[in-house]
């Protein structure tokens, strides 16, 4: 099963992430969401970030998902390539994600440098849930 696949849109960039459940697909929509900016073929993981949110519904997970990642970019000049999801688990006011990712400072001389993502949109976003896979979509301003 792929990945990822990136999904046309006139003005942004968007991409499609699959997995065998929901937290693959979330695993795998943070890696689409920095191949948007950077080669992450290049990118080593030396250091780890642990992340952990809660969101009222699957859309709302997905969105804080990568605007966490936004954060780590933009604050910490993080760029990441491999990611972890240990829990992704319904709760009282809707879902917890608890995840590991790992990366390294941006170097533009390493990274190969592609395009800058300026936010995390709710602009077509799905998360489809088939019998034996889910995939998350998701478009993000440049």
């Amino acid at each position: 099963m792929k990945r990822f696949e990136w999904v046309e849109h006139p003005s942004d960039i968007g991409f499609r992430a699959y997995g065998r459940d929901l937290a693959e697909a979330f695993e795998n929509a943070a890696l689409a969401f920095f191949e948007v900016m950077v080669d992450t073929s290049k990118v080593e993981p030396r250091e780890e970030v642990e992340v952990e949110l809660e969101a009222e519904d699957e859309k709302a997970l997905l969105y804080d998902w990568l605007e966490r990642f936004l954060y780590l970019h933009d604050t910490q000049g993080l760029v990441m390539s491999k990611f972890e999801v240990e829990d992704l688990s319904h709760t009282k006011g809707g879902l917890r994600i608890k995840a590991r990712a790992w990366g390294e400072r941006f170097d533009p001389a390493k990274h190969k440098p592609k395009v800058g993502v300026k936010a995390v949109t709710y602009h077509l976003m799905e998360i489809k849930h088939e019998k034996d896979r889910c995939s998350v979509q998701a478009v993000v301003d440049i």
